[in-house]
């Protein structure tokens, strides 16, 4: 296993923990506002999972298809979906040692080309930086048994290394 699957394996599935927490909560726990971030336990992880699906979308020159869904279920399924599609697009730029190659994002306006590498370092240290979020949030809703999400634990759960 090498630094990338070590990075994506670890995004995936801290992202994934925290839904699993949230699945433990109500309504009413994943929809109240805080003072941070996308201000909602749902609407940061409907943030993380979305930003995943739409660059790995445009990486993969797939069409754009905005998902809607936010309940915990639904996410659950999106994250797997975005983890097949990144470690898909992943794999490819490695083989090819395409990390400087180009593809264009034509969601900017106006469009504009990026290398593979950056937008898949951008992805992960995105989703880290919204976790950090949801995290913060969990606290103040006062869920006590809080993952730490670092790669260390990362490994040791999924016995990877």
């Amino acid at each position: 296993m090498d630094l990338l699957d070590r990075l994506l394996g670890h995004d995936v599935w801290t992202t994934r923990q925290l839904l699993e927490i949230c699945a433990t909560l109500s309504d009413a726990q994943l929809d109240h506002e805080f003072d941070i971030g996308h201000r909602t336990l749902r609407a940061t992880l409907h943030h993380i999972i979305g930003n995943m699906e739409i660059w790995s979308s445009l990486m993969a020159g797939a069409p754009i298809e905005r998902q809607t869904d936010q309940t915990i279920p639904a996410m659950r399924g999106r994250l797997s979906v975005a983890e097949t599609r990144l470690q898909s697009i992943a794999g490819k730029v490695q083989a090819e040692n395409g990390w400087d190659h180009l593809w264009t994002d034509h969601l900017d306006k106006p469009s504009r080309e990026k290398t593979f590498g950056t937008a898949l370092a951008h992805i992960i240290t995105h989703s880290m930086h919204h976790r950090a979020q949801v995290l913060y949030m969990l606290r103040l809703a006062g869920v006590q048994e809080l993952p730490e999400g670092d790669v260390f634990s990362w490994e040791n759960n999924t016995k990877r290394g």
